[in-house]
């Protein structure tokens, strides 16, 4: 038998191998993706934001071969839970595409049942491995607060329910908006932390959960605990 012979044994081989885990449902080895760490996916969010706030975007996964890409299965390596504000969008903050980050947002990133329910999905469900609570500069809604808290006034409707919310920040940042809206992140973080379907995940180094700070003038994030 000479070498020509064997090499093109071993072709059909491999390639019958690869036919028969096609048919089964296995993925070739080159297509194989790997859920990142918490410590890489925040490293993931952190390059994408420094892209973002030096003005070097480039705008991943955002063309049709991504959408046809997730059309079926989605596999997100991070959740944000961030305000509602039109200036802090986290896909364009960390300079993301699509099928790349869950997002809950309420505003000043205040949570509640049905929102910890919705941050609770994404590890419990797709085994995401990051949370990142986003803080952020001049934040409307903790201004807001603020201002009828120390005039001891009363919001119309359900915004009463935001102010009663950032009222445990509010009473330890002596009047700065911005330390309150960092003490707030920060609760928010420990509340999270507290949670009992996340923090089996966490203590099993399957999670991690990290408070953050949004800077409207640099475009940055800095990580506050």
């Amino acid at each position: 038998m000479n070498a020509q012979t064997v090499n093109r044994r071993a072709v059909l081989r491999t390639t019958g191998l690869l036919t028969a885990g096609l048919l089964l449902g296995a993925a070739p080895a080159a297509a194989v993706t790997r859920r990142p760490t918490p410590a890489g996916a925040w490293a993931e969010l952190r390059r994408g934001n420094r892209r973002w706030a030096s003005g070097k975007v480039v705008h991943p996964h955002q063309d049709r071969a991504r959408r046809d890409e997730v059309a079926e299965k989605q596999e997100p390596y991070a959740t944000v839970v961030s305000c509602i504000d039109s200036r802090v969008a986290p896909e364009l903050v960390f300079d993301a595409g699509l099928g790349d980050l869950l997002t809950v947002r309420s505003a000043a990133q205040t949570i509640d049942p049905l929102v910890s329910g919705a941050i609770e999905y994404g590890p419990a469900q797709l085994d995401v491995p990051l949370i990142v609570v986003l803080g952020h500069q001049r934040c409307g809604a903790v201004s807001a607060a603020a201002h009828a808290l120390n005039k001891g006034r009363e919001l119309p409707g359900r915004l009463q329910d935001i102010v009663e919310a950032l009222r445990p920040a509010y009473e330890h940042a002596d009047g700065d908006v911005e330390k309150m809206t960092k003490l707030n992140t920060i609760g928010v973080v420990t509340e999270l932390k507290a949670d009992r379907l996340l923090v089996r995940r966490i203590t099993r180094g399957r999670l991690e959960i990290v408070g953050a700070y949004y800077s409207l003038d640099t475009g940055l994030v800095t990580r506050l605990v």
